[in-house]
């Protein structure tokens, strides 16, 4: 066998590997989208959903917001927003909150991050 068909049969399997890994899991990763405004003093960060739509990323994190925000500028949300099930993960100083949060509703899944001054 040549060396330009060995080269050609390697191109054919890589291309047929990457079709495969493609194919295997369609918009199963997480899609980034642009986050809503932030309502008070801060602003959100990044925006990603897996499983649901950009729009109904940006409601459940302003729905998250007035909950967390309900007892308080440094407030935390203890119940469901929108069906979801949110988790929060904070780093603290006397001044300024960043957070992570986490929302699960079924596959479906809404993470935001956020700087709030306090």
């Amino acid at each position: 066998m040549s060396r330009r068909m060995r080269v050609r049969l390697a191109a054919c399997g890589a291309l047929a590997c990457c079709a495969a890994l493609g194919a295997a899991a369609p918009g199963a990763s997480a899609r980034s989208c642009a986050a809503p405004d932030y309502p008070g003093a801060g602003y959100f960060t990044s925006l990603q959903v897996k499983h649901a739509s950009c729009r109904t990323g940006r409601k459940v994190t302003l729905a998250h917001y007035n909950c967390r925000t309900e007892s308080g500028r440094a407030g935390r949300c203890r119940r469901r927003v929108l069906g979801n099930r949110c988790s929060e993960q904070r780093n603290s100083i006397p001044t300024e909150i960043n957070a992570r949060v986490t929302c699960r509703k079924g596959d479906a899944k809404v993470v935001y991050t956020y700087q709030q001054n306090t």
